[in-house]
C-alpha cells in the first residue's frame, strides 16, 4: 500500500534532516529553479508547502515573507509559521492571505492531490502564483526513487507522480495554467564519494552499501563532471506554474 507524506518522513525525516544540514548546497539548483519560475516581488507572502526543514527559505529574496507548513516533526529545524506539528490540511493561513505558494518535492506523496490544489486556491490572492515541482511520471528519477530507493530504504517508496492529470486538477480549483516546463539540473559536491553519502542518507538508504548506490546514481541518472570542479548528479523535475483566477 502507497504511504502518505507523513508515514514516510516521520520515520526518516531526521534522516533527510542531517543530509541537508551537512551538504546545504547539494540541492541550490533545485530550489532555485523554483524561485526563477515564481518571479517574486517585494513584500510578497511566500507559502513553503510541505516546508521539510524550512530549506527554501534562505533561497528567497531578503524582501519576502516565508511562510512554512510542515506535518512531520522529525523535521527538527523546520520553526514551521503555525509553531509547531499540525495534519498537512487544512492549511494554517487565512483566505486570500498568500501571494505565492510553492510545494517542491511533496505531492508525489499524496494519493489525492486535489484537497491541496483546492487549498492553495483558498489561501492564494487573486492572481497569486502557485508553484509545483515534482517528479514526472516515468522519468528516470522516478524510477530511480520507486525501484532503488523503495528497495532499500526504511520506508519503501511508490510515488504519485506528476502527470497530464496532475495539470487537470489545478486548472478545475480556478487555475490558470501558466507553464509546464521539465527541468534537467544537478545535485552537485565536491566528489562522487559526497554525492553517494548525501543520498544514501537523504533517502535513508539503511540497506544498501555505498557501492551499491554509487552503482544505482550510475544506472539510473548518471555523474557529470562540472566546470567548477565539483560533480553533479544529473535530476529532472517538472515545474508547473499556475495562477489563482
Amino acid at each position: 500500500m502507497t504511504k502518505s507524506y507523513t508515514e514516510h518522513f516521520e520515520e526518516r525525516g531526521t534522516a533527510y534532516e542531517c543530509a541537508m544540514r551537512q551538504f546545504p548546497h547539494a540541492r541550490d539548483e533545485e530550489f532555485q529553479q523554483l524561485i526563477h519560475a515564481a518571479q517574486l516581488k517585494s513584500g510578497m507572502r511566500v507559502a513553503d508547502v510541505p516546508a521539510g526543514g524550512g530549506y527554501l527559505k534562505r533561497y528567497l529574496p531578503n524582501d519576502t515573507h516565508w511562510l512554512g507548513h510542515e506535518p512531520c516533526e522529525s523535521f527538527t529545524n523546520h520553526a514551521t509559521s503555525n509553531g509547531g506539528s499540525a495534519p498537512l490540511l487544512p492549511l494554517p493561513w487565512l483566505d486570500a492571505s498568500i501571494d505565492c505558494a510553492m510545494s517542491l518535492a511533496g505531492v508525489h506523496h499524496l494519493l489525492d492531490k486535489k484537497p491541496l490544489f483546492k487549498e492553495f486556491a483558498r489561501i492564494l490572492k487573486l492572481k497569486g502564483k502557485l508553484i509545483i515541482s515534482d517528479v514526472e511520471e516515468n522519468s528516470p528519477v522516478a524510477l530511480f526513487l520507486d525501484q532503488f530507493v523503495g528497495a532499500y530504504n526504511s520506508t519503501g517508496h511508490e510515488g504519485i507522480y506528476l502527470n497530464k492529470q496532475t495539470t487537470e486538477e489545478i486548472a478545475e480549483q480556478d487555475f490558470e495554467i501558466i507553464k509546464t516546463e521539465r527541468v534537467n539540473l544537478v545535485w552537485r559536491l565536491p566528489t562522487k564519494q559526497d554525492l553517494v553519502v548525501f543520498c544514501k542518507q537523504l533517502f535513508d538508504l539503511k540497506n544498501a552499501n555505498e557501492d551499491q548506490v554509487a552503482q544505482a546514481i550510475e544506472h539510473y541518472l548518471g555523474f557529470e563532471s562540472l566546470a567548477d570542479n565539483q560533480i553533479g548528479m544529473n535530476w529532472q523535475l517538472t515545474t508547473i506554474t499556475a495562477q489563482r483566477k
